[in-house]
C-alpha cells in the first residue's frame, strides 16, 4: 500500500474530527470513518464496474459530502481522479459538453461518475459514448476493501486553469501528495487536534481539491466545507462558519478577500461576526495585492481579524499545491522597489522614493522544494535579479496527459519552468512579479499587466477584479496593449466616456504609459478561468 493510502485509512480509523458540510441549509457532520465506509462502498460500485489500477475516472459533483468519499474510493481501486470543470449559469452548454468531451477523451477515462447538481449532463455524456455512473447508485453497492497501491500511482490529474480546447491534466502521484502535504503542516505548524479548516474552494482547482479536500482527509483534521455557489451566493457565510466553527485556517485568492472586505464593510455591523479564532488565511492562487490586504485586515478588524493572520503563499498544480508561503504569524510583508529599474534593468532595487512598485514577499521555498531564478540563457541569476521562477523537488510533478500523450514537466536535472517572472530577496524570499507570456514590452520595459489592472480597477464604476490587460501586436516592434474593463452602467453613453478617460488615466499615471484603447463591457463578458484568474489572451478579440 502506499504511504498516502495507508495513512488515510489509518487516520480515518482513529480520528474524531470530520467533515462538515451543507450549510447554510443543511448542516451535515461526517467523521472520517465514516467517509471511509462510504469510500469503500463507492470503491465497491467502480470494482463492479470494471475499475481498476491505473484506470482514470472523471468526476462531476458539486457537494463535498459526495466529493470525498468518491475520491477515496477511487484511490481504493488504485484509480485517478479528475475533476471535471463545472458548468455554471453563464456557461454556454455546447461549448461545455465539447471541452469536457475532449477532457475525457484525453485522460481516457473508464468512467464519469456524476452527482447533483449536473444530473442534467448525464444523457449528454451517455450521447457521446461514456460509461457515466451515479454516486447514489455507487453508495448503494456492497463494500469492498483497498487494493495495493504504490507510491508511483497517479492519485490526480489535475485540469490545468486553462484547460479548454486543448486540454492538459498535471500528474500528481500519491508520493507527490504526501510530499507537499508533509511539507505544507511543518510550514504553517499545523496541529490536527486544534486546528479547524473553513473552505468554500472549488474542488476541481488544486488548491480546493488538493490542499483543501485531499490533506485534510489524509490527516483526518476537522474539516468544514461549502461550494463556491455557496460562497457567492452570500459572501458573508464565509465569516459566519469561521465563527460558528471556531475556524483556524482558511484560503483564498486575493479577489475573494477583496469582496469579503466590502461586504464586512457594507453589510456586516461591527462585532457581528468574530474572527479572533483565524490565526492562518491563505492568499493564493493569483498575485497577491497589498493594497487589497491592508483593506481587508483595516475592514476585518472590528470583526477581531488579526493582520498576522493573512498568509500571502506561491503555488501551482505542478507541484501539488504549493511552493512557499510567508512565515507562520508573520503576516504580509511588502519588498517596495524602483519600478523603472525593475522594467528597464530587471532587477528588484529597494526603494521609498520616486516611481516604487510595492511587491509581496511569498515567503521562503517549503521543505523539499528549491527555488532559483534564471535569465533567458538559463543562468542561475543572484538575489534581486528578474528572470523565470524554476522549482524542482518531491512534490513536483513529473509531466502532463495531453492530446499528444504524456507531456514531460522537469528538465533532465529536475527543474520545471513555472513560466512566472520573480526574484528572490537577499535573505531567500519569493516576489513574483507576472507571467512572462503577458507581459508587455515597450521601448525595452517590461510592464506588468497586474499594475495595469490594479490602475484601471481603482477607477469608481469598474466591477472589482473585472480588468483585464491584453497585449496588442506582442513581439513587433511597436508592441502595445489595451484595456478592457466591465461596468454595471456600459449602456450609459456619458458614464461609458467617462470610465474611458478616467482608466486611460489612472494606467497611464501608474505605468507612465497610454493604452492604445479603453474598452467598457458589460458584467460577466471579460473571459476567466473556472478558478476566477483572467484569461487575458482569450480577451484579445474584445479590444480588437
Amino acid at each position: 500500500m502506499s504511504f498516502f493510502t495507508d495513512t488515510m485509512y489509518a487516520n480515518a480509523r482513529t480520528s474524531t474530527k470530520g467533515l462538515n458540510t451543507g450549510e447554510p441549509h443543511a448542516p451535515v457532520r461526517h467523521t472520517w470513518a465514516e467517509v471511509h465506509e462510504r469510500a469503500r462502498r463507492v470503491a465497491g460500485g467502480l470494482a463492479a464496474a470494471g475499475i481498476g489500477p491505473g484506470d482514470a475516472v472523471a468526476v462531476l459533483a458539486g457537494a463535498p459530502v459526495e466529493i470525498a468519499p468518491t475520491a477515496q474510493g477511487i484511490w481504493m481501486r488504485g484509480a485517478s481522479l479528475t475533476m471535471l470543470h463545472q458548468p455554471t449559469p453563464r456557461t454556454d452548454l455546447v461549448r461545455w459538453a465539447e471541452e469536457t468531451t475532449a477532457v475525457v477523451t484525453m485522460i481516457a477515462a473508464r468512467a464519469v461518475v456524476i452527482s447533483d447538481p449536473f444530473m442534467a449532463a448525464a444523457p449528454v455524456l451517455e450521447s457521446l459514448g461514456m460509461t457515466v455512473l451515479t454516486i447514489e447508485g455507487l453508495l448503494g453497492c456492497a463494500p469492498t476493501d483497498p487494493i495495493e497501491t504504490s507510491d508511483d500511482t497517479v492519485a490526480l490529474m489535475q485540469l490545468t486553469s486553462g484547460s479548454t480546447g486543448s486540454p492538459k491534466a498535471v500528474q500528481i502521484t500519491h508520493a507527490n501528495i504526501v510530499a507537499n502535504a508533509t511539507a505544507m503542516t511543518v510550514g504553517c505548524d499545523f496541529d490536527v487536534d486544534t486546528d479547524v479548516i473553513v473552505s468554500w474552494l472549488p474542488c476541481f482547482h488544486d488548491m480546493g481539491m488538493t490542499g483543501y479536500l485531499t490533506v485534510p482527509m489524509y490527516y483526518g483534521a476537522e474539516l468544514v466545507k461549502i461550494t463556491p455557489m455557496d460562497f457567492l451566493g452570500d459572501i458573508l457565510l464565509w465569516p459566519k462558519l469561521i465563527d460558528k466553527y471556531r475556524g483556524t485556517m482558511t484560503a483564498a485568492p486575493n479577489f475573494a478577500y477583496n469582496l469579503l472586505a466590502k461586504r464586512l464593510r457594507r453589510q456586516a455591523a461591527p462585532g457581528a461576526f468574530d474572527l479572533s479564532s483565524l490565526r492562518w488565511a491563505l492568499s493564493g492562487a493569483e498575485q497577491v495585492d497589498p493594497l487589497d490586504v491592508e483593506d481587508l485586515c483595516d475592514a476585518g478588524a472590528p470583526f477581531g481579524l488579526r493582520p498576522e493572520a493573512i498568509i500571502p503563499a506561491y503555488g501551482m498544480a505542478e507541484t501539488t499545491v504549493a511552493v512557499s508561503f510567508s512565515k507562520c504569524g508573520g503576516g504580509m510583508v511588502v519588498d517596495e522597489i524602483d519600478a523603472d529599474l525593475l522594467a528597464v534593468l530587471h532587477r528588484a532595487v529597494p526603494a521609498v522614493k520616486g516611481h516604487t512598485r510595492r511587491l509581496v514577499s511569498l515567503g521562503k521555498p517549503l521543505d523539499g522544494l528549491e527555488l532559483r531564478i534564471v535569465d533567458e540563457d538559463g543562468s542561475e541569476l543572484p538575489s534581486r535579479g528578474v528572470g523565470v521562477i524554476e522549482v524542482r523537488g518531491e512534490p513536483v510533478t513529473k509531466g502532463y496527459t495531453t492530446v499528444a500523450g504524456f507531456l514531460a514537466a522537469q528538465d533532465d536535472r529536475g527543474w520545471y519552468d513555472t513560466g512566472d517572472l520573480g526574484y528572490v530577496t537577499e535573505t531567500g524570499e519569493v516576489v513574483v512579479c507576472g507571467r512572462l507570456k503577458d507581459v508587455i514590452i515597450m521601448a525595452g520595459r517590461n510592464i506588468y499587466p497586474t499594475d495595469i489592472e490594479r490602475a484601471a480597477g481603482r477607477v469608481e464604476g469598474v466591477r472589482p477584479g473585472c480588468a483585464v490587460a491584453v497585449r496588442l501586436d506582442a513581439g513587433l516592434s511597436r508592441e502595445t496593449f489595451a484595456v478592457a474593463v466591465e461596468c454595471k452602467d456600459f449602456r450609459d453613453d456619458a458614464e461609458v466616456r467617462r470610465v474611458e478617460r478616467a482608466v486611460a488615466h489612472e494606467v497611464f499615471a501608474e505605468v507612465d504609459v497610454r493604452p492604445r484603447n479603453v474598452v467598457v463591457l458589460a458584467p460577466g463578458t471579460i473571459p476567466k478561468t473556472p478558478s476566477g484568474k483572467l484569461r487575458r489572451a482569450h480577451a484579445l478579440s474584445l479590444v480588437s
